[in-house]
């Protein structure tokens, strides 16, 4: 089944990056929204109603300090 839910979600186009984890949850997904509402259509109607889904933990970024998130590219321009 965990199978199945990776594939689901890697056809989704706000999904950036998607890692199986070991821990707590077993998935581990970032995803890129233009704004709350839309976050919100993305959870509710999207991901919540992918077989195998139970539950959701969900954190924003506030600020990237470090890595590829923080407006840079690798040669920091």
């Amino acid at each position: 089944m965990l199978d199945d839910v990776v594939k689901a979600l890697s056809q989704l186009p706000n999904v950036e990056e998607l890692y199986e984890v070991t821990g707590e949850f077993d998935i581990v997904t970032l995803v890129s929204c233009a704004d709350i509402e839309e976050f919100r259509d993305l959870l509710k109607n999207k991901l919540l109603k992918i077989k195998g889904i139970k539950s959701t933990v969900t954190s924003i970024v506030l600020n990237a300090a470090k890595g590829h998130r923080n407006g840079h590219n690798i040669s920091g321009q």
